[in-house]
């Protein structure tokens, strides 16, 4: 429990001092800390996702989209999150094991973080928090925000958005564009 209060501190005071979304910390799926630096200059879609959400059929259609653009210099990165309605109540290990089993994802997983409230991850802060571009709470799982090259978020799609949507994909286009 000291290790978990520390570890958040940390990232806290570390992110407050960071001007870029690529300079956050953040753990992957594995356990792993690290940033999104290796994401600079491509085009990013942030998705709050659960395991056990009727949007869950959406993992498919995200796989999907990520493996159309990602040669364009696109990603989809999957944030796994239990504040609704606790539907992602697993650990780490069984959400990348769903994942990889049930919808083939291979584009990057990070730890279950928090999205709104005042937990909210310094990822999330930063981008959809009062000084955010984008400010506003999310309101559903698979809350898609759509983040430019340069690290700006630049729209948002909720959870009916499907990952197929032609509004979403023309979004895409231009940004990689």
């Amino acid at each position: 429990m000291l290790k978990s209060i520390t570890t958040l501190l940390t990232l806290l005071m570390t992110s407050s001092l960071t001007s870029s979304i690529y300079d956050i910390p953040l753990v992957d799926i594995d356990g792993k800390t690290t940033t999104l630096s290796s994401y600079k200059n491509k085009v990013l879609l942030i998705v709050n996702v659960a395991s056990k959400c009727g949007f869950t059929r959406q993992y498919s259609g995200l796989e999907e989209l990520h493996q159309t653009y990602h040669s364009k210099g696109f990603v989809v990165l999957g944030f796994p999150c239990n504040q609704f309605a606790g539907q992602e109540p697993d650990d780490e290990k069984q959400i990348k094991n769903f994942c990889s089993t049930k919808f083939g994802v291979s584009f990057p997983m990070f730890s279950k973080i928090n999205v709104n409230g005042s937990s909210r991850h310094p990822l999330f802060e930063q981008l959809i928090g009062p000084d955010g571009h984008l400010p506003g709470n999310i309101k559903w799982n698979f809350s898609k925000i759509l983040v430019n090259k340069e690290g700006t978020a630049v729209e948002r799609f909720g959870s009916l958005t499907s990952p197929s949507s032609k509004k979403l994909r023309t979004r895409i286009d231009e940004l990689l564009h």
